[in-house]
């Protein structure tokens, strides 16, 4: 009897899938998740085909399947994208299915839940506390002890005697689901005329099935979220899944909120912050249908869903999409393919798209809905500019004295303050006020960060910290070392010294210990606990603050200041979403921005509100520059401990590139970090034509590569979002 040979996809980084032999009494399909062996291990493995013409040699080496676990396959349209994306980003097929199977590997059955009913007579002893608690449950249902204690307001001791004289008895209670089915017709919003035009559009795409991309563009506070969700509402009504995905943890908090408010239950929630046992139930319950609707980070595009029908984008043009490490790829991007795989919808949801969704809808790739004007009739804040040349504040201060007035009329309406400045920390740079040594990163090509709080200097790039030393190390001068530039620390220290008794909170990443503690933070603001909120941009995006009605730029400029082709993209972005917190309940929003460069496009576009501006400007110069989205570009980074050698292997990859008349290769040259965690770093640029098959090229130019030898590393970029 001949032996069924299958191919396997296991989750290492090879390209390549295993042959095995389905052993008799395992019958498997492709999609089905297997355990087999590789090496000296069990694995975990996706059967990707049957192998009906075996390699013969191989045929006595062949290994047999250890086993098929009982979840769900992958289904073929899962299969088909996992095949896409590698082959687009040439990452091995074997990393991108590993995403597919994060659902945590042999954690066993799951803790059994023990609920107590009424059972027996009463207590022969009966106190007021057993009288509560045979007083709360006389409706008969079956409630966990805790519940029973808590209604009754008992201890668990006073629970556990009534099982023990048998007037409770115990039984074991079902699973408790990952998200409960949410009601899509729990809380119907009450919508205004425009978003009311953009749900009936979405609606109707819902309802017609097949693949569509639809930009959803609307200004800060005009309810995107209440229009995306009433798509997400019709998905319901169809029968089938939503996928709502969102840049950071840090945002979902909210939209969990407004999702319980719309459709009476949260949905399921995927992101790195996960216990493993939850991550195990989440992966089944989405694979068996279960979570109807879930939010997540970008990993959730991989997850198994019995049947999608809705993928929403949410801050679509956020850089954060972008993997950076791994299998380099742009959920963004990689949605809309997955959509499209999928026959279903996508929706891309931003107050400010990014400019290759902005001239995809302007070419008619895809739909465009438009809310021009905020919610419930708020104004948009208004934008001034303070020039820090004519205006800037005294030396050794940070916020203009403009700005400052600002804040404290602010704070005498009961109204809140945000400060922002994308930069962590008390001080960028510190250096000797002797010699002028600055001190840096022993393994980086970088300054180390003043973190006062953590009283530490600290690499950004690869964690390296140290306690400030006693004397420098070039002049050996004592106590010389002074802080340079202003940090969200900073900032801090003067905003204290500037508004005595004000209530202040910084916001930065470096600060945050846990989610929980973020999303209180969070909260704490909302509710107008805080009169100053100084952030990064971690406080910046997507959050409501009903009494935040004056935002303050510190550093406006910061964002231009490097060799970036989105630099003037990412800028307005952030700072146009940053200012977007301002005025969105009551009261009349204000921006400043403090800059240098009040006449540069990108102030002079804030400054009057003119998004038109902004974009038609962008877009003709990435037209002329053939920059994305009308050219395509790919990065090659080279690195490895020995600059000398990483080089001269940096100049060799280089001078193998296919000839290409339509391909330009650049460099290689130094990365702008030329030294991270102690490896130099050589990039290649590659630009192309925005039609060609640039993975094609890069594909054919990988297998001619020079072996790599030692520890260099050569990392393919297609789509870069970073080039440093």
């Amino acid at each position: 009897m001949k032996r069924r040979v299958v191919d396997v996809l296991v989750p290492v980084a090879l390209d390549q899938a295993y042959s095995y032999v389905v052993p008799q009494g395992i019958a498997v399909a492709p999609g089905d998740v297997v355990s087999v062996p590789l090496g000296a291990r069990e694995v975990l493995g996706v059967v990707w085909a049957d192998n009906a013409n075996p390699n013969p040699r191989l045929d006595n080496r062949l290994k047999d399947i250890a086993d098929k676990l009982d979840v769900p396959p992958l289904k073929g349209e899962l299969r088909s994208f996992v095949d896409w994306v590698a082959n687009y980003t040439l990452s091995p097929r074997g990393m991108v299915v590993r995403m597919a199977l994060r659902m945590g590997e042999h954690l066993g059955p799951a803790r059994e839940r023990v609920g107590v009913r009424l059972a027996g007579p009463p207590p022969r002893r009966m106190t007021p506390a057993r009288q509560r608690v045979l007083v709360s449950m006389t409706d008969g249902l079956l409630r966990s002890k805790s519940e029973v204690a808590d209604e009754a307001g008992v201890s668990a001791g006073v629970v556990d005697g009534l099982i023990d004289e048998g007037t409770l008895e115990t039984l074991v209670l079902p699973p408790e689901p990952v998200a409960r089915p949410p009601d899509p017709d729990f809380a119907s919003p009450e919508l205004e005329p425009g978003q009311q035009a953009a749900v009936d559009a979405l609606r109707a795409t819902v309802g017609a099935g097949g693949y569509s991309a639809t930009l959803l563009d609307g200004v800060t506070g005009s309810g995107k979220t209440a229009v995306y969700l009433e798509a997400v509402a019709e998905t319901i009504r169809c029968g089938r899944q939503a996928l709502i995905l969102m840049p950071e943890i840090a945002l979902t908090s909210q939209v969990l909120d407004r999702f319980a408010e719309r459709f009476g239950v949260r949905p399921a929630e995927w992101h790195s912050q996960l216990s493993q046992r939850l991550r195990a139930r989440t992966w089944a319950a989405v694979a068996l249908g279960e979570a109807t609707v879930t939010v997540g980070a970008r990993s959730a595009l991989f997850l198994p869903y019995a049947d999608l029908g809705l993928i929403v984008v949410d801050e679509e043009h956020d850089p954060a999409y972008k993997q950076e490490d791994g299998v380099r790829y742009h959920a963004r991007d990689m949605a809309v393919v997955r959509a499209n795989v999928g026959g279903f919808p996508i929706v891309l949801a931003s107050a400010t798209p990014s400019v290759e969704s902005e001239v995809n809808a302007r070419r008619g790739r895809y739909k465009k809905l438009h809310l021009p004007e905020r919610f419930g009739g708020q104004s948009l804040p208004g934008i001034e500019a303070i020039d820090l040349k004519r205006e800037g504040p005294p030396r050794g201060r940070f916020i203009a004295p403009r700005l400052a007035e600002a804040v404290k009329t602010a704070i005498e309406r009961g109204e809140q303050a945000l400060l922002f400045l994308n930069r962590r920390g008390f001080a960028p740079l510190t250096l000797c006020r002797g010699c002028g040594h600055r001190l840096s990163c022993p393994n980086c090509d970088a300054w180390l960060v003043d973190h006062r709080f953590r009283r530490r200097l600290v690499c950004h790039h690869c964690g390296f910290a140290m306690p400030l030393p006693e004397q420098c190390p070039h002049c050996q001068a004592t106590e010389s070392f002074a802080p340079v530039g202003p940090g969200v620390e900073r900032l801090e220290q003067e905003a204290a010294e500037l508004f005595p008794g004000a209530r202040i909170l910084v916001l930065s990443s470096d600060l945050v210990d846990s989610m929980e503690r973020l999303r209180e933070e969070l909260d704490d603001v909302a509710a107008g606990r805080f009169d100053i909120v100084i952030g990064t941009q971690l406080g910046a995006k997507g959050h409501h603050f009903p009494k935040l009605n004056l935002v303050g730029i510190v550093d406006a400029d910061l964002g231009l200041a490097n060799g970036d082709p989105r630099a003037a993209e990412r800028t307005f972005q952030l700072l146009h979403q940053v200012v977007g917190r301002a005025g969105r309940e009551a009261g009349h929003g204000i921006g400043f921005l403090q800059t240098h460069q009040p006449e540069h496009p990108v102030m002079k576009a804030l400054i009057a509100s003119d998004r038109d501006a902004f974009y038609a400007t962008e877009i003709e110069l990435r037209e002329k520059t053939n920059y994305p989205p009308f050219g395509r570009l790919a990065s090659l980074l080279i690195s490895g401990s020995d600059k000398h050698a990483t080089e001269s292997f940096a100049r060799r990859v280089a001078a193998a590139a296919p000839f290409d008349e339509t391909v330009r290769v650049l460099g290689p040259a130094a990365a702008p970090l030329a030294l991270v965690r102690g490896r130099y770093r050589f990039r290649i640029l590659v630009k192309a034509p925005r039609a060609y098959d640039l993975s094609a090229y890069l594909r054919e130019w990988m297998a001619k590569a020079p072996k790599k030898t030692g520890n260099i590393k050569l990392e393919v970029d297609v789509d870069p979002q970073s080039f440093l």
